[in-house]
């Protein structure tokens, strides 16, 4: 089986429900997903911040688990951190752009998958669907689901193929990677789920899904049901 590593990019958000501090806001939007991946079967799991946001990894994340400090909150720069791009990875987490805490390095991992931190009650199948095109395609990419532009994750094959474009979780929509792909068959479109990035998101929540227990709590509290 291959060896694959599954990402949550902790990148700042823009939205915040009103009556909720925002930064209880944003560490349980990252603590549910941090808690999705952790019960992940056969798949590593670690968490991708910015320095400045150190501190949100280290308030969300299990004992053990690999935190990779990014210069910038992308994709892009995860798989650069994984790759070791300029000699970073394994080398001392000052560095921004290296694994501080845990031990996984690039020659641990046939293939990555990275996904958005504001997506509490993703379905660990849909994590699955992500990951599972790597065996004949070399990156897949699920959408985000509602009206705005963004992707809710992408998975690609280590060494990443040099045709990707850099991509922004915020605003990539999977046309514009197919075009820079030299076949349209390079990549692959899993389903889809929705992001809390906005008002009508909040109806998107599935009650009936189990977890996402901070975000719930917090919404309760602010006079909301998930």
């Amino acid at each position: 089986m291959a060896r694959r590593v599954v990402v949550a990019l902790l990148a700042p958000i823009a939205w915040v429900p009103p009556g909720v501090d925002p930064v209880d806001w944003r560490s349980a939007l990252a603590e549910d997903v941090v808690d999705l991946l952790a019960m992940l079967n056969e798949v590593d799991t670690a968490v991708a911040v910015t320095r400045a946001d150190r501190w949100l990894a280290d308030a969300v994340t299990w004992p053990g688990t690999t935190v990779y400090e990014v210069p910038e909150p992308s994709p892009n720069a995860v798989f650069a951190a994984l790759a070791g791009a300029d000699g970073a990875a394994g080398t001392d987490p000052s560095s921004g752009a290296g694994p501080a805490g845990g031990t996984a390095t690039t020659d641990r991992y046939e293939q990555v998958a990275v996904v958005a931190g504001d997506a509490p009650d993703l379905p660990g199948l849909t994590v699955g669907k992500l990951l599972r095109p790597l065996t004949s395609r070399p990156v897949a990419l699920a959408p985000a689901e509602g009206g705005l532009p963004g992707l809710l994750g992408v998975a690609a094959r280590l060494p990443v193929p040099s045709w990707l474009p850099p991509l922004d979780l915020d605003a990539t929509v999977p046309a514009a990677v197919r075009a820079a792909a030299p076949r349209p068959g390079d990549l692959a479109v899993t389903p889809s789920w929705h992001r809390l990035r906005g008002p009508a998101d909040l109806a998107r929540l599935d009650p009936a899904l189990s977890g996402w227990e901070r975000t719930r709590s917090l919404l309760s509290g602010a006079g909301r049901s998930g």
